[in-house]
């Protein structure tokens, strides 16, 4: 028989080094980590800055309470459109640029990201220039058509012609802030619009009370005080950006305009601006409805929607955490872990809005105190706080989904939702105006509306499919079947 020859394996003696363990992956907490701490973890920056902001709503409404009633109620003539304005940079095209880069960067896709970012400044420039050019030209005529008359009207055009005649600042900055949040940076732009919330409230106060040496200049000056405090926060968040601190640098220079990175953003962007376009349309209408019982009932519910403002700014929070990580999740393939972000964070945001809501449904003072001691103003916003603020909490829920749907880019269903909402509050205030209603029964309608459009956004998530359709997979089978060939 002949010999075998075996190959002779060597063994390490004790001198010679083991080879190193193989490095485990980077782990993402956005796409790895446990739901609900990074879920809070990612929006208590945002809760705070946003509560910020909140402290900036009720600033402003305090002592524009203290320029008279007619100020308070050009005030809730014009806030419509500075929510529609701040919304829909912030949260509707915002929620689609974050989403857009979540989503390339959930797939690895680190340059596609940085040209989305570049994209997505160019689509904030276009937007803010149209909301100049509408609300100038067409910004009395609205204020008028909304029952704006006499000295009320006046100070609302004045608040107008300075806000939106910079309007492209405010869709800038929040452009560059859904950037960094698109990448999971929620502390950031948090601590930089908690500070301009600071310089909004000194300089807006100083503007627009005169205190000082500086003349008072009334609604003007508030609205300047604005878009000073805005300005300032943009060029921070441009220059961290820029500077290559950033998970993503958008290149300007020599930029290739790209038809598919518009429609990466605008198909979550455009489609959700509808959302706060339609809101707003609601809130106008119910506004437009209310304004027929005098100034008292317009200021009153006008103190009460900016409790609404406050507390849709916690769910805000909860949602605009939500985009990056169910972005990225999709991005990776998780689709059921993507699910389940959506139902925590809606959860979370009904609770904590209904929580606080109904605390001050019961304590109304608690609120109403800070803004006026009209005895008819003071009566209507008890009236509208009692019947409406504990159906906040639909409106959190309905944000969250909102929220959650950008990052899946299947935001359709909850704008159709916020559709119904409209639809229900103009046939629901028709029928009231004729049939001799008061105000109560309109802050009964506003209530009921809130839960419509909570029920129908969470409906909408549930029912929508997230995942890639099957035709897709179907389609991959035959070719890869064909490579064995």
């Amino acid at each position: 028989m002949s010999d075998i020859g075996v190959a002779e394996i060597p063994i390490a003696d004790g001198d010679e080094l083991p080879l190193p363990p193989t490095a485990a992956p980077a782990r993402n907490a956005l796409v790895d980590g446990p739901i609900l701490r990074t879920l809070l973890w990612l929006a208590w920056p945002n809760v705070i800055a946003l509560s910020a902001g909140t402290c900036v709503v009720i600033a402003e409404t305090s002592y524009i309470g203290r320029l008279g009633v007619d100020s308070l109620a050009a005030m809730a003539l014009v806030f419509p459109f500075v929510i529609l304005t701040m919304t829909m940079s912030g949260g509707a095209m915002g929620g689609g640029v974050s989403s857009a880069i979540a989503r390339a960067l959930g797939a690895g896709e680190k340059e596609r990201a940085s040209a989305l970012a570049a994209h997505a400044l160019l689509i904030g420039v276009c937007f803010g220039l149209t909301f100049t050019l509408i609300m100038l030209v067409f910004g009395p005529a609205l204020l008028e058509l909304l029952g704006g008359r006499g000295d009320v009207l006046s100070h609302a055009v004045g608040y107008v012609q300075i806000f939106f005649g910079g309007a492209v600042v405010p869709w800038l900055m929040n452009t560059l802030a859904a950037i960094l949040r698109g990448t999971g940076n929620m502390k950031l732009p948090s601590l930089i619009v908690l500070n301009s919330a600071v310089c909004q409230i000194i300089l807006g106060g100083i503007l627009g009370l005169g205190l000082g040496p500086v003349p008072q200049f009334g609604m003007r000056g508030v609205a300047a005080g604005s878009l000073t405090a805005y300005t300032i926060a943009g060029a921070i968040m441009a220059w961290y950006i820029f500077s290559g601190r950033a998970r993503v640098r958008p290149i300007l220079k020599g930029l290739r305009i790209r038809r598919g990175m518009f429609f990466d953003i605008l198909k979550v962007g455009a489609v959700s601006c509808f959302s706060p376009l339609q809101s707003v349309l609601t809130i106008t209408i119910f506004t437009h409805m209310l304004a027929r019982f005098g100034t008292e009932i317009l200021a009153g519910y006008g103190i009460g929607a900016r409790l609404e403002f406050m507390l849709t700014s916690i769910a805000f929070a909860i949602g605009i955490a939500s985009v990056p990580m169910v972005g990225m999740a999709i991005g990776a393939g998780r689709v059921a872990r993507a699910r389940r972000i959506a139902l925590i964070a809606g959860c979370v945001s009904f609770v904590s809005v209904g929580i606080v809501g109904s605390v001050i449904a019961i304590f109304p003072d608690l609120w109403v105190d800070i803004f006026t001691r009209d005895p008819g103003v003071r009566a209507a916003s008890r009236q509208y706080l009692s019947t409406a603020a504990p159906m906040y909490a639909f409106i959190g829920l309905s944000i969250s989904m909102y929220f959650s749907s950008q990052g899946a880019a299947k935001v359709l269903g909850p704008v159709l939702a916020q559709s119904a909402r409209l639809l229900f509050v103009a046939t629901g205030g028709w029928w009231l105006s004729t049939h001799g209603a008061t105000a109560a029964n309109f802050f009964v309608l506003a209530a009921a509306s809130m839960v419509v459009l909570g029920v129908l956004s969470a409906a909408s998530v549930i029912l929508t499919r997230w995942g890639p359709k099957r035709d897709a997979v179907a389609e991959i089978r035959p070719l890869l079947s064909g490579i064995g060939d």
